[in-house]
């Protein structure tokens, strides 16, 4: 049986709400996320998931709630703080130095670990001391042999993963993911999901994904947003099952 002190989650979000103006895009979302969880978070388009990710990872402050990290209260914390603590954000959209070598993106990753910002990236990308975990982070995600590609020349995949390698580079304990698989053809998809269900030995992860194939193979416990709020909070069985969550968002197909 885990310890107590495993048992404790990662993250903790507290009755969080965001509005802007009139649009409440989240209200009152409570959920945790444990080490060695996957917790998947769902909902159609506009239901707040994006943004309950971008206040959790310091990019939007929350209304009114509280986040705890590790027991440790980051409501009002800074990006560059949280991320020295644990935490690690990927976006919707890759977001890579798309000129530059897969192994001078990652290089930059591991940088900004120690000095909160890419400015320096000059040195970092002739720093060998940067180089050799680089690669061994590569490795992890399965591009070691594409670490000298420029980035504009790396699959949609790859981007992604390579991606993905940035926020492995900051020595995270927990993964904040948005749609990793998006565009992603079935092939490609497979490899990420496979890579996700090794990531989660190491690593707790919120992951918001339309792609319900993968929620469901890979997640622990679903939240279910629509709207701006939680609808459903279980694990994959019920959540499937669940007649709210089949009307609102999955269709009666997701019951079969």
């Amino acid at each position: 049986m885990p310890s107590d002190r495993e048992q404790e989650p990662l993250l903790e979000a507290q009755s969080i709400s965001k509005a802007f103006g009139a649009l409440q895009a989240n209200q009152d979302v409570t959920l945790t996320v444990r080490p060695g969880e996957i917790h998947a978070l769902i909902g159609p388009n506009g239901a707040g998931k994006t943004t309950l990710l971008s206040q959790l990872a310091g990019e939007l402050p929350p209304d009114r709630g509280r986040i705890l990290f590790c027991g440790e209260d980051i409501t009002r914390l800074a990006v560059h703080a949280r991320a020295r603590l644990g935490l690690a954000r990927s976006f919707q959209i890759t977001s890579l130095f798309r000129s530059f070598t897969a192994a001078d993106n990652v290089a930059m990753g591991i940088q900004a670990r120690e000095t909160h910002s890419f400015r320096f990236w000059r040195a970092a990308r002739r720093d060998r001391t940067l180089r050799e975990p680089a690669r061994t982070v590569l490795e992890q995600v399965g591009l070691a042999a594409k670490a000298d590609q420029r980035a504009t020349q790396l699959s949609h995949g790859d981007q992604r993963r390579l991606e993905l390698a940035m926020a492995l580079a900051t020595d995270p304990a927990l993964l904040l993911l948005d749609e990793p698989l998006a565009g992603m053809g079935p092939e490609e998809g497979l490899r990420m999901t496979e890579l996700l269900n090794k990531l989660r030995r190491s690593h707790g992860i919120l992951l918001v994904e339309h792609d319900m194939d993968a929620v469901f193979k890979l997640a622990d416990r679903i939240t279910v947003l629509v709207e701006g709020r939680t609808i459903a909070s279980d694990g994959p069985d019920a959540i499937r099952g669940n007649p709210a969550v089949q009307k609102a968002y999955l269709g009666e197909t997701a019951a079969c």
